[in-house]
């Protein structure tokens, strides 16, 4: 399943928007501000695929029986560029566990790159909810190595993944190796560079919301 979250137009689309502009991204904060709001907006929108329980609650006056959330996610996110995002959702998932990811493109001199998993951190995973999150979706080979990781570590019961731009490429190559994962983006673009940067995208997320960084 994939959802375009501006395929309905909402203040996201602004959001958006905000996050592609040249001039607005050299504001650092609100670049990071906008991806937070992203992640907001997914995490309810995720909330209401997962399983609720009813409970009674003493109030002042009496006992009301309201609907909770019958077991927390988990929050993984691949450093450093998925942070804000990440934020966004543990806003709303705010007594989920959480994971860490350092995955990155390993760059060659001849421009191909390979993905390298240097770091993991991650609670009990074992028929859990996890929800990803990674500004941008591009080829989809980071998040794709990481959910091969997690696997690992355990088999949760189900696999989300948010990014605030996906590319139809990125998505189709996740759909094919991990064809039940859900996908939520803030938007699509069809058009990924010999590189594999999305077009017209943003441009590198981690640097735009944290500045730039040495190649290694």
């Amino acid at each position: 399943m994939v959802v375009n979250l501006s395929q309905h137009y909402s203040l996201l689309s602004d959001w958006i928007s905000e996050l592609r502009s040249e001039d607005i991204q050299k504001d650092r904060m609100r670049f990071r501000h906008n991806l937070q709001r992203i992640g907001e907006v997914a995490a309810f929108e995720i909330s209401k695929t997962l399983v609720f329980e009813e409970k009674e609650i003493q109030t002042p006056l009496g006992i009301a029986v309201s609907k909770v959330l019958k077991a927390q996610p988990v929050l993984a996110t691949i450093l450093r560029a998925g942070i804000p995002l990440h934020q966004g959702m543990l806003n709303y998932f705010d007594k989920a566990d959480n994971a860490f990811i350092s995955a990155f493109r390993k760059h060659n001199r001849d421009g191909s790159f390979q993905i390298s998993l240097d770091y993991v951190s991650c609670p009990e995973l074992e028929n859990r909810v996890v929800i990803i999150s990674d500004p941008m979706l591009a080829t989809g080979s980071s998040l794709v190595k990481t959910i091969q990781f997690l696997r690992e570590e355990g088999r949760p019961s189900e696999i989300h993944i948010v990014a605030a731009i996906a590319c139809t490429v990125g998505i189709e190559y996740v759909k094919r190796s991990e064809p039940n994962c859900k996908i939520w983006c803030g938007a699509i673009d069809d058009e990924l560079t010999a590189k594999g940067y999305i077009v017209p995208g943003l441009g590198d997320a981690g640097d735009l919301a944290f500045g730039n960084k040495v190649q290694m």
